[in-house]
């Protein structure tokens, strides 16, 4: 069995702050016990060490006595991983002083203790205890949103008059009036979860910050992830080789010859840090091994039972509220502070109920819904809010659909994309091989909780803030680009939206392309064969991305296009580059067992990994010829993918179309060669009898794909796919670590680094901090995204990362990506704004990484730029339209600009976690007053901006007005976008990890 070693097992573990009103946990020095007869207090309770006996009164927390064993997943066919090799250290300075104080203990009752219940068993016995909100007898819980249950749950479990108050239940129980006022509530999550691109960042800060704490003279040891922490390293690997039947062994080869060094980094952290779970490379897609493996649904924590629920530093964390678990992306930083047991401070959100009726007609996917509820909701508007979706619709809606669905919530702007459990839930987990003990302790649990929809039954009419409804029916064949996911195009609609495109200036849906030249055809020569390529020309078709991989309808689909595409002769051209790269083994066992991956590999969709790929810009390089095609006649060439972005420079620097779509369009529009097509009207090309083949033709209905799906997809292929998982594999297990609890930095490591967020920090706070006299580093329009500010692609060979690899011996074939250097600060802060792409209004029109230095009026790279400025002893600001920092949530994209010097962001908007980011890097965030922007105010960049701020941090407010004026005499009103009071402590540390350190070195 995975076994999670640690010193607190389960969210239910009720943290101390040294801060009631802000709630703030120092959790390190405390353990989770449960209770040993139903006679005692059942809630989660903490033993305290002494050093924090001051901030307690004796009543003011809760006590469950219980055994400390760790409890661990719920599938019972899991194993202990290879990595999972580090056991609780019992002789830990945590324990020992957690051992003098159990004698010393103080207990109190827990305000809920009355509702605190069994839950029988079938048979006989009992599953475990748990806290019941029909025992509340409260009537407005039946009127609450399934997703603000969830909320009201945790709350209750966690409430000890202290960290989490009665008041704070009562917020949530009084959702309907309260959500309205934006109040702030307290929320723990049951685990984290961590890709690598984030994760190895995340375990270079823990380690950075063992480091501080031993220089603050405190306890290194006191830094270690106090819930379980899953890590899943799956975007590292690159589309190197393609179209071959070795293309994912040679991939994973140079895939650890590239990252070995991060690879040993993250099993050093497996080892040093309890409570860490790796899963190795070549494992699955993050979000499709949280839903298909590492999901619980419910939680059984030593006998105590509670919902699953999780925050991810990847935004599409948001894929497993389809298995109705609730869980959202966050920063990496915010992540690490919830691993070391600090409360999340949130807004009490808002719930749209979107209610789906009807049923998909035949011949569209799950993809083509997901579109355009992106669309639909993007439209709504819905940052910051909850989605939960209901109705008679949802009977039809397979758990991969509702999982597509849920997974692009950051592109319509939730916070959450949240479909409650139901039978099609249990059929999921059957599905995946979940065990049936388990499936029937998660509905029990759920049905005596009122958090599970019974469709069969009458339905509470549930009240939402606001109400969205849609006929499944209305759906039809669509993609969505060419830069933006939201941009939705109806399939028989995209010639004619292609050809305004080229029309259409600069913009999201222009490339300002010139009447005479849209006609113009580059010709080549491909491997000795004749080849040309025009505007819309397709040179990469890519299926990729948990979004789709994960659903076995579109998957499935995508094999029975190729394979009547190969009955009728149709062939793929060989310059485009096309892939397979699917979230998850039990793919590949279905598609072969389906016999359709021959199929697909005849047209050159050969498997070439298991992780993101093309999805995240691991795209690999086009073939020089293609390349040299693109770049030398100023081709408009196009990416067709079945992921979830497609920002303008992230799937590949030469393909300026990126265009989403389901497995089934994506080999389509291979065959076609172009995206400069009308389906309908046109044929893809001509079959081997030299008729004209059309997308009808080749296209299955939905009876076909479900046949193929009933027969294909079993639960010993999940099983077995995760049995293997636990395994390891011969690269991974043969990488061999240091066994300190202090990683032994290399200063010559171009990979791993340690940062200089700690470095010389002071014992007490630095305090609040306005900004005067700052230069504007940068002045950008609307929706800039993380791509932008931080892009985890390639590194161009004449950026300041590449001058600074190549000073150190690095190869340029060597240089990797961006993503894959998270772990070191020097080529990361180099690579802040680098996006090729970027529109800098300081440039007056010219696209690229470089902005102007005000006081002498010189071009530089931008990383240049914010060097000389630092030098000159000043500072910088970042003036930005609507959106700033969508897309995904890359906690770089907030360390960047601090290391560069940037003080404050002053916006039209943010993107929810990209503005957490940037507090908790101690970056200022500023809203411009609505209908005011950078350019209605008249501000072109090239003055100097001071922002007012109080010298005490009690004199300043969450969301206050605060004056900004500049050196030509103009003064506008912002809004402080702190918007808790938690925050605001973050801020007057400098930062949410300065917090922490304070604190737990303090203990």
């Amino acid at each position: 069995m995975i076994m999670y070693l640690s010193t607190c097992r389960s969210s239910s573990s009720s943290s101390l702050s040294l801060s009631s009103k802000l709630r703030f946990a120092s959790t390190v020095s405390t353990i989770t016990i449960i209770p040993w007869s139903s006679s005692t207090s059942a809630v989660s309770r903490t033993l305290y060490s002494p050093s924090l006996s001051r901030h307690i009164q004796p009543a003011s927390f809760s006590v469950t006595y219980s055994s400390f064993r760790c409890s661990v997943p719920c599938w019972s066919y899991r194993r202990s991983p290879i990595n999972l090799t580090a056991q609780i250290r019992t002789e830990s300075p945590v324990f020992k002083r957690l051992e003098r104080n159990i004698a010393t203990m103080m207990a109190s009752e827990h305000p809920f203790k009355r509702i605190f219940t069994s839950l029988p068993k079938p048979g006989g016995g009992e599953f475990g205890k748990f806290y019941s909100l029909p025992a509340l007898n409260d009537p407005r819980i039946d009127k609450l949103p399934f997703s603000i249950r969830i909320l009201l749950e945790s709350a209750i479990r966690n409430c000890d008059n202290f960290q989490v108050t009665k008041d704070d239940v009562e917020k949530i129980l009084d959702w309907e009036n309260t959500a309205p006022k934006q109040v702030e509530i307290p929320f723990k999550p049951a685990r984290v979860l961590l890709q690598d691109f984030t994760g190895v960042p995340s375990v270079v800060d823990l380690a950075s910050m063992r480091d501080a704490m031993k220089e603050l003279g405190s306890d290194p040891d006191k830094i270690n992830p106090l819930v379980p922490v899953d890590l899943v390293i799956d975007h590292s690997v690159q589309v190197d080789v393609a179209r071959s039947e070795s293309a994912l062994q040679a991939n994973m080869d140079i895939e650890f010859q590239r990252n070995k060094e991060r690879f040993a980094f993250l099993r050093w952290g497996s080892t040093a840090f309890r409570n860490m779970l790796v899963v190795p490379p070549g494992s699955g897609i993050v979000h499709q091994v949280n839903l298909e493996f590492l999901g619980r649904v419910v939680f059984n924590a030593d006998g105590v039972l509670y919902p699953d629920s999780l925050i991810g530093t990847d935004s599409h964390t948001t894929m497993i509220d389809g298995l109705g678990v609730a869980g959202w992306g966050v920063g990496g930083i915010e992540a690490e502070a919830a691993m070391l047991g600090q409360s999340m401070s949130m807004v009490l959100p808002g719930v749209v109920g979107f209610r789906m009726t009807g049923k998909l007609r035949d011949g569209v996917t799950a993809t083509d819904l997901v579109l355009t509820v992106t669309q639909m909701l993007r439209k709504h508007g819905v940052v910051g809010k909850f989605v939960e979706f209901y109705g008679p619709g949802l009977a039809s809606l397979s758990l991969a659909d509702r999982a597509t669905i849920a997974n692009m919530s950051p592109e319509y702007g939730a916070t959450m994309g949240f479909f409650p459990v139901d039978h099609m839930t249990l059929q999921y987990l059957r599905l995946t091989g979940r065990s049936e003990e388990t499936i029937t302790m998660i509905e029990e649990y759920l049905r005596a909780n009122k958090i599970f929809v019974d469709y069969s039954e009458p339905q509470e009419e549930r009240v939402y803030s606001s109400y969205l409804e849609f006929d499944l029916a209305d759906v039809e064949p669509c993609v969505s680009g060419p830069k933006r996911p939201n941009d939705r195009v109806a399939l028989k609609d995209m010639k004619a939206d292609w050809h305004a495109c080229l029309d259409n200036k600069q913009g999201f849906k222009g490339f300002a392309v010139p009447k005479q030249e849209q006609d113009k055809v580059a010709k080549f020569t491909f491997h000795g064969l004749p080849a040309e390529l025009k505007h819309g020309s397709v040179v990469i078709a890519a299926i990729t991305s948990c979004t789709n991989t994960s659903n076995p309808s579109v998957m499935l689909g995508a094999g029975l296009v190729a394979k009547k595409a190969c009955e009728l002769g149709l062939e793929v051209k060989p310059w485009i580059k096309t892939s397979l790269a699917p979230g998850s083994g039990a793919v590949t066992k279905y598609l072969h067992k389906s016999g359709l991956e021959k199929y697909l590999n005849q047209q050159g969709f050969n498997l070439v990994g298991y992780g993101c790929t093309t999805c995240i810009g691991n795209s690999g390089e086009l073939d020089e010829s293609v390349a040299s095609a693109i770049t030398d006649n100023d081709i408009v060439a196009a990416a067709v993918l079945s992921g979830n972005r497609n920002f303008e420079g992230r799937v590949h620097p030469l393909t300026r179309a990126n265009y989403l779509a389901s497995p089934p369009l994506v080999v389509a529009y291979a065959l076609a060669g172009t995206v400069d097509i009308d389906f309908e009207k046109e044929p893809i090309g001509n079959g081997k009898d030299g008729k004209s083949v059309y997308l009808k033709d080749i296209w299955p209905s939905n009876e076909e794909i479900a046949e193929v799906v009933q027969s294909s997809v079993l639960p010993e292929m999940f099983k077995s796919t995760y049995e293997a998982i636990t395994q390891g594999n011969p690269f991974w297990n043969q990488l061999t670590v240091p066994s300190a609890n202090l990683y032994a930095w290399d200063p010559n490591s171009t990979y791993i680094h340690q940062p200089p967020y700690f470095k010389g920090m002071s014992v007490d706070p630095p305090g609040p901090h306005g900004v005067k006299d700052a230069y504007c580093l940068l002045n950008f329009g609307d929706s800039i995204t993380t791509d932008h500010i931080s892009p985890a692609g390639s590194i161009h060979k004449d950026s300041p990362a590449a001058k600074y690899l190549m000073a150190r011996g690095v190869q340029r074939k060597d240089f990797n990506s961006y993503g894959s250097r998270r772990g070191n600060d020097e080529v990361m802060a180099r690579g802040t704004f680098a996006n090729i792409r970027i529109v800098n209004k300081l440039l007056d029109g010219e696209v690229g990484p470089k902005t102007i230095h005000i006081p002498t009026g010189e071009k530089l790279y931008v990383y240049d730029a914010a060097m000389r400025y630092k030098s000159e002893g000043h500072v910088t600001i970042v003036l930005a339209g609507a959106e700033y920092g969508s897309g995904s949530s890359r906690d770089w994209a907030a360390k960047g600009p601090m290391l560069l010097g940037v003080k404050a962001v002053i916006a039209k908007s943010f993107e929810r976690i990209h503005r957490s980011n940037l507090v908790g890097m101690g970056i200022i965030p500023l809203a411009f007053k609505p209908g005011g922007d950078a350019e209605t105010l008249g501000l072109t960049g090239h003055e100097r901006y001071t922002i007012d701020l109080p010298q005490r941090i009690s004199d300043i407010r969450p969301g206050q007005d605060v004056t900004v004026t500049n050196d030509s005499g103009k003064s506008f009103t912002c809004t402080l976008r702190f918007d808790t009071e938690v925050e605001l402590a973050y801020f007057e540390h400098g930062g949410i990890l300065p917090y922490v350190i304070r604190n737990l070195s303090k203990q």
